[in-house]
């Protein structure tokens, strides 16, 4: 049984990454599509949230409105962490590029960036401690230390290293073309 809605006459992934013509590059976008480890660790985290919705639901007909509070605090940390998961990376607009962290955002503009690019050095494996060979993508800013926007061992490129060199080049063609404005 065919599945025609299922194949393409193009190859797969080909368009997905190129801005639209009529894209806003005022608007705050990144420029890769979150990875399967980042997705996985938010699932799983929403999962958890559900059952402890369902507990606090439990606890509140059972009378105990304390512990139902409890579990619905719970509940809404989980799900806030899991949405800020996914919002985790690197984001570029015409005014800058901003890295998102789980609890901190740094924001540069362009004019303060000296150079975009990537370089071999040691990098974190998943955010954790462990340290390993592998590329990062580099923000060289005019005043403060360098900020390291992208990994190939983070939760977005893991495994994926053609995602991460296409996503390295997409920031560094918006920095070739924004620095200089």
């Amino acid at each position: 049984m065919p599945l025609p809605f299922l194949t393409a006459d193009r190859a797969f992934d080909a368009t997905d990454d190129v801005a639209l013509p009529f894209d806003n590059h005022d608007h705050w976008r990144r420029p890769y599509r979150p990875g399967p480890w980042r997705v996985v660790a938010a699932a799983l985290l929403l999962l958890l949230a559900s059952f402890v919705l369902l507990a606090a639901m439990i606890i509140a007909f059972a009378g105990a409105l304390s512990g139902a509070t409890v579990c619905l605090v719970v509940a809404a940390v989980g799900i806030a962490v899991a949405l800020r998961l996914l919002r985790m990376g690197a984001w570029v607009s015409r005014h800058g590029v901003r890295r998102v962290g789980l609890l901190l955002t740094k924001t540069v503009p362009w004019n303060q960036i000296t150079a975009v690019r990537t370089v071999q050095q040691p990098v974190r494996w998943l955010g954790l401690p462990r340290t390993v060979q592998g590329q990062a993508l580099v923000v060289a800013r005019r005043q403060g230390e360098p900020l390291q926007l992208l990994t190939d061992h983070n939760a977005d490129f893991l495994s994926r290293g053609e995602a991460f060199d296409r996503a390295a080049d997409t920031v560094e063609a918006w920095g070739d073309e924004y620095r200089g404005v």
